[in-house]
C-alpha cells in the first residue's frame, strides 16, 4: 500500500512539475514577444512571432498558476508542511490533543465537502462562457468553468486526506504531530579550526 501511495505522490509531483515547466516556458515566450514587438522587422521576418498571436500567454500563465496552487495544496503538500498555530495544541495532554486533532480534521473535511455543491451551482453558468484568448489556442471546447475545475479536485482530495487523518489519529494518537528535530538533523559538520 505504501508503494502505491508513494507512486501516486510521485505522479502528482510530476504533473505539478510539468505544469510549472509549461508556465515557465510560456512566460519566457511572453517576454520574448513583448520585447520583440517594437521591432517590426522581426514580425516581418518571422511571421509566427507576430505579437497579436500571443494574447493567450497571460491567460495560460494564470491558468497554470491556479492549477499549480490547488493541485499542489490538495495532492502534494503534507499536513506538517503547513504553517500552524499550535501553542495550545502542543501543551495539552496527549488524550485531549488526540481529540483536538480528530475534531479539527473532521470539521475541515465536512466543510470542504459542504462547499462543493454550492460552488458547483455558482460555476454552472460558467459552462457557457468561453475564455477570451485561450479558445484561440485550445479551441472552443474550453470554457471558463474548466479552468476552475481543479478547485473540486482540491476540495475532494483534502477532505479525503483529513478523513483519513482523523481515522489514523483515532487508531494511533496525535503524537506524530509533535515532530521535533532529532539530534541527527541538528548536527552541524565540524569545521576545521584553521578554516576562517
Amino acid at each position: 500500500m505504501k508503494s502505491i501511495l508513494r507512486g501516486l505522490n510521485h505522479a502528482f509531483e510530476f504533473v505539478a512539475a510539468a505544469m510549472m515547466a509549461a508556465m515557465f516556458a510560456i512566460f519566457i515566450l511572453q517576454i520574448t514577444i513583448r520585447y520583440s514587438a517594437r521591432a517590426e522587422w522581426i514580425a516581418d521576418a518571422f511571421p509566427f512571432l507576430e505579437p497579436t498571436l500571443y494574447g493567450w500567454t497571460l491567460d495560460f500563465c494564470l491558468l497554470m498558476w491556479i492549477w499549480i496552487v490547488f493541485w499542489g495544496n490538495g495532492l502534494i503538500v503534507r499536513h506538517r508542511d503547513h504553517v500552524i498555530f499550535d501553542i495550545i495544541y502542543t501543551n495539552v495532554t496527549p488524550h485531549l490533543r488526540k481529540w483536538f486533532a480528530i475534531f479539527s480534521a473532521i470539521v475541515i473535511s465536512i466543510c470542504l465537502l459542504l462547499i462543493i455543491e454550492p460552488t458547483w451551482s455558482k460555476f454552472y453558468i460558467l459552462r457557457l462562457k468561453k475564455t477570451a484568448t485561450l479558445s484561440n489556442v485550445f479551441g472552443d471546447w474550453i470554457r471558463v468553468r474548466d479552468i476552475y475545475l481543479v478547485f473540486f479536485i482540491f476540495a475532494a482530495a483534502v477532505a479525503l486526506r483529513y478523513f483519513s487523518r482523523a481515522y489514523y489519529i483515532l487508531k494511533n494518537g496525535a503524537e506524530d504531530d509533535l515532530f521535533l528535530p532529532t539530534e541527527d538533523t541538528l548536527r552541524v559538520p565540524d569545521r576545521n579550526k584553521n578554516d576562517l
